[in-house]
């Protein structure tokens, strides 16, 4: 399986930008986000819900579907085949996030959860998405930088050092330059960072997003920077942090969201326990939360990585009893197919019944579509 996804690009430069957005309904045949209006109080946005398969669905088109990375969808659901889940399997979706420390302003990438985070500057929301991340063996930096240029239909140009790792790695000598097309490992749309070589953009290889798959770029599914491109400013501030247990409460309750931590960050120090610990102390600390907590829960939420946002106080119920009373609903679209970079939502199929519309749903206009 090939990801190419180092990247230092050129041309097709050109402006797109956003009309005003449908907040609060289904678009029917348009692209779909997950879009959460910020908490007034807390810092934890969406709901867990769950949803039955049908014989054909993997998922990778369930977790598509609802803006979940291969990594979310795979480990909230243990023990679930990822191609094959079988009839009528019960899939959990964990469409609830602690969102990242603030500020909550621009572009917010956490790395371990392999997500996006976009904080637009005049609307009390946040858009989050899956995105790939960095293969083992590379590493981003932690730091904060700025979108500087937004690019349609772009080429690659493969930057040296990942020409000669491919040479290495695969015996293979891939081609130094990649046109715009449906091949371009850097997908249709790009926004460069201020990072040398380092950009967010779309990708031939959807099935990628969620894991760990580029040389330094963040890649995200073709429909989800259709919807992101146009909104993001030249001059947007992007932050990447490393985030692997972040702590959240939501109406006087403390969660954990726990991912699973990058040995490139974490090769020394504190155990990822430790860390969790310290991280829920000190929030509790500075958010004078007195809630007695379940630290056998704790343990077991840092070793399973499974990406859901659970509770942590003695009287709250574990993630078995959380997911074994959502109610479900059967997933009933088609699955998304072989073309990486059309962006279409998948039909329904005819046992479809209406999805679950837990989260907002926003409608995008690009330059040149009609309304």
């Amino acid at each position: 399986m090939l990801v190419f996804l180092g990247c230092h690009m050129i041309q097709n430069k050109q402006s797109i930008w956003l009309l005003p957005i449908v907040l609060g309904c289904l678009v029917l045949g348009t692209a779909q986000a997950s879009i959460f209006a910020l908490p007034n109080q807390g810092n934890i946005v969406g709901s867990l819900h769950a949803v039955t398969t049908h014989r054909d669905d993997t998922l990778l088109d369930i977790g598509r579907f609802y803006d979940l990375g291969y990594n979310q969808v795979t480990r909230a659901n243990p023990g679930v085949n990822p191609w094959l889940p079988g009839q009528a399997r019960k899939v959990v979706i964990p469409a609830q996030y602690v969102l990242p420390p603030k500020p909550w302003v621009g572009i917010v990438v956490d790395i371990p959860a392999r997500r996006i985070y976009y904080f637009p500057a005049h609307d009390h929301v946040v858009f989050t998405y899956p995105v790939g991340v960095f293969l083992p063996g590379w590493k981003e930096s932690l730091t904060t930088t700025e979108i500087i240029a937004k690019y349609r239909m772009p080429a690659w140009n493969v930057p040296k050092n990942i020409h000669a790792w491919f040479k290495k790695k695969f015996h293979m000598n891939i081609p130094w330059y990649w046109p715009p097309g449906p091949e371009n490992p850097m997908g249709e749309l790009a926004m460069e960072t201020g990072l040398s070589g380092i950009f967010i953009h779309g990708t031939y290889h959807p099935w990628g997003v969620g894991m760990r798959s580029s040389q330094g770029c963040f890649q995200m599914y073709p429909e989800n920077i259709a919807q992101l491109f146009p909104m993001v400013p030249v001059g947007t501030p992007v932050r990447i942090i490393d985030r692997p247990n972040l702590v959240g409460i939501d109406n006087g309750q403390l969660y954990l969201q726990s991912y699973k931590p990058l040995d490139a960050y974490h090769k020394e120090g504190f155990s990822d326990l430790q860390r969790a610990v310290m991280r829920i102390k000190l929030f509790m600390t500075k958010h004078g939360v007195h809630e007695k907590i379940n630290w056998g829960r704790v343990r077991r939420i840092v070793e399973e990585h499974n990406t859901v946002a659970l509770p942590i106080g003695v009287h709250s119920p574990s993630y078995q009893t959380l997911s074994a009373a959502l109610p479900a609903k059967p997933y009933a679209y088609a699955p998304y197919g072989p073309a990486a970079n059309s962006a279409a939502v998948p039909p329904p199929l005819a046992l479809a019944k209406p999805k679950n519309q837990e989260h907002l749903h926003v409608q995008v206009i690009l330059k040149g579509q009609k309304e």
